[in-house]
């Protein structure tokens, strides 16, 4: 299976955070492919507003594959839902199962209304725990999505405003051996690592990229955020392997027989 992944585009009305993610878009659209879903992990608006939604809507429309979208700090779920999925407005958070092919997609809100950190609330944890149980058949490899990492990047600033109750998110994930990968956002920085014993994939920013450590000794926002790299995407490549013949696609350990490749990419 083959997964387009863009986060953070920061819509805010203005012409530069469009031209940048049109750009990224158009590029994943001029490809052969074909791709099984486009996963936007979070921070498509920079202010939670109706305009900002209805533009997003536009430059993801028309898209040739499924569009599967979570929100992040910036969003706001009223006009999110509003906007986005065509629903009432409402502050409950905004989880979604997608079936993608043999993949089960689950995209978890994990955002704090007014805070920059996330949080894996027990609602949450919950509705992960009952889809799995009652919603997919047995074996069914699944994917998390969500948009604040639950690991440390090395820098300061950003590693204060990560999922603040990372062991909690690791202990339903070991709940769960079909659970095959984890992606996120949020930190503007292509990152790939593991966590809980399952490939963690970071997608980097399209509005702006983030400087770690080895690029910048200060901890101001100004020198740590870079709004003059290129904007940037990432390709999944998931591998549902065989483990027996007797398990032709590999649902019975899914998480055993799975290999997650990704690549990463700029439009300059």
């Amino acid at each position: 299976m083959t997964l387009a992944h863009v986060s953070d585009l920061h819509l805010d009305g203005g012409a530069r955070a469009e031209e940048r993610a049109v750009r990224v878009l158009d590029r994943l659209r001029s490809m052969p492919g074909p791709f099984d879903a486009l996963l936007v992990t979070g921070d498509i608006a920079d202010h939670g507003t109706e305009p900002e939604y209805e533009a997003a809507a536009r430059l993801l429309a028309d898209f040739p594959a499924p569009v599967l979208c979570l929100p992040g700090n910036h969003d706001v779920r009223g006009p999110y839902r509003k906007v986005l999925l065509g629903e009432p407005a409402s502050d409950t958070p905004v989880n979604r199962l997608h079936r993608v092919g043999p993949l089960a997609v689950l995209m978890l809100d994990v955002t704090v209304p007014g805070r920059d950190e996330g949080h894996l609330a027990g609602e949450t944890a919950a509705w992960v725990r009952t889809t799995i149980r009652d919603a997919l058949p047995p074996g069914t490899p699944v994917a998390l999505a969500l948009h604040q990492p639950p690991v440390a990047l090395g820098r300061g600033l950003v590693d204060s405003i990560m999922l603040d109750n990372a062991d909690e998110f690791a202990a339903l994930i070991s709940e769960h051996p079909g659970i095959v990968a984890v992606f996120g956002g949020h930190t503007h920085s292509a990152t790939v690592t593991t966590f809980a014993d399952r490939p963690l994939a970071l997608g980097p920013g399209v509005t702006s990229t983030l400087r770690l450590d080895w690029e910048t000794g200060t901890d101001e926002w100004g020198e740590v955020i870079d709004r003059t790299a290129p904007p940037g995407y990432a390709v999944h490549v998931l591998e549902l392997q065989a483990e027996s013949p007797d398990d032709p696609v590999g649902l019975v350990a899914p998480a055993a027989g799975t290999r997650l490749t990704t690549h990463f990419r700029t439009c300059g």
